[in-house]
């Protein structure tokens, strides 16, 4: 399946995909290429806020650019560091605590497809994306964390290759 990522820098910036089209999400909504087209172009990305669990009282820093290309909704953005919230949800991000994307929008236009039992988002007003524990498109997670030391898998090399197991070390 794929997935929707984003990587952390020192400085709090961070890049990746906040949607994919094509993946039907758990309230089964499917975006199609082009959904976010006309909202950018209206309000580009300092009209999006970047906010933690969708709570338009915890913002968390800016975007510096949103858009679509052929996988979905591309996102570069910056945490606030110089908050204890920003200062927060960066350590989170960077030992995997937190890993979700999640878009906040209203819909302008959409149909039903009944085969899939899914609405076809053709264009919304997106509003603000977050950062959040549980994002309605599971495959919108943080897959990497670059430039802080993040924590990765490894194999446990005493096992033999047939039960190694995988453990988190930094």
């Amino acid at each position: 399946m794929p997935t929707a990522s984003i990587t952390l820098t020192r400085a709090g910036e961070f890049a990746g995909y906040a949607s994919l089209f094509h993946v039907r999400d758990d309230s089964g909504d499917i975006v199609l290429p082009g959904a976010f087209r006309k909202s950018l172009a209206r309000t580009g990305p300092r009209g999006v806020r970047l906010l933690w669990q969708h709570d338009p009282g915890r913002p968390l820093g800016v975007w510096l650019a949103l858009r679509e290309d052929d996988r979905g909704l591309f996102v570069h953005g910056r945490l606030a560091l110089s908050t204890a919230r920003g200062r927060e949800v960066a350590e989170l991000l960077r030992i995997g605590a937190v890993d979700g994307l999640s878009i906040g929008f209203r819909t302008v236009r959409a149909s039903r497809d009944r085969f899939r039992k899914a609405r076809l988002l053709h264009e919304v007003e997106l509003w603000e994306i977050s950062l959040v524990t549980f994002p309605m498109l599971r495959s919108a997670r943080v897959r990497a964390v670059k430039g802080v030391r993040p924590h990765r898998a490894r194999p446990i090399l005493s096992t033999p290759n047939h039960l190694q197991e995988e453990m988190l070390c930094p």
